[in-house]
């Protein structure tokens, strides 16, 4: 990547993927240390999981949640972009580094998520009153969600990108009445309204 370059792209190499493959080996250990369980007590691994309020949800490979962390991709890459190439705030460093970078970030929230705090969060002031928190297998599967959605930024047009973002969150609003904005808003600013509206889907 140069200055010169009229379309410059943060992609990763083989260093970046086996800092990737290291940075998920060590959160799948600590969530184990944490307790998580590897799989779905129910003692299956399923593919795709669709009931949201079901003792299952966040426990498969994928539900509904995914496309939220694919796109947690593609702000990934947008904010990569932003310092390493608008902003310079990391010139001379190798971009290729922008991946493990939003690896890293991704991980620590996936950690966080399945702490107490986040979980009874979820439990007070969202609609998924029964939520007990991550299964390894998906707290995985949601960073290589979040990784899928880096490199497709990484390959396609910004409008591109910003379309298929838009288009997810208005699917999943349409199909289960939550999406990553309300999300993100329910965790931090919780709307009774919303809450309500959510409870009738």
């Amino acid at each position: 990547m140069t200055s010169a370059d009229p379309n410059p792209r943060l992609t990763p190499n083989r260093q970046a993927a086996a800092a990737v493959t290291v940075l998920l080996m060590a959160s799948a250990a600590v969530l184990f240390a944490m307790g998580r369980p590897p799989i779905c007590t129910c003692g299956t691994v399923k593919l795709w999981h669709g009931v949201v309020q079901s003792a299952e949800n966040s426990q498969h490979i994928t539900d509904w949640y995914s496309p939220s962390h694919f796109n947690h991709g593609l702000i990934m890459y947008l904010a990569a972009w932003w310092l390493w190439i608008k902003r310079g705030l990391f010139k001379g460093k190798p971009a290729r580094w922008a991946l493990p970078i939003a690896v890293v970030v991704e991980a620590a929230w996936e950690i966080f998520e399945n702490t107490p705090f986040i979980i009874n969060r979820y439990r007070e002031v969202t609609v998924s009153w029964g939520y007990v928190g991550d299964s390894m297998v998906n707290s995985l599967s949601d960073i290589g969600w979040m990784m899928l959605g880096f490199l497709f930024a990484a390959r396609v047009p910004w409008h591109w990108s910003l379309g298929t973002a838009l288009f997810l969150e208005a699917f999943t609003a349409w199909m289960i009445r939550d999406n990553l904005t309300l999300n993100v808003v329910m965790l931090i600013w919780p709307l009774e309204a919303i809450k309500q509206w959510q409870g009738m889907g």
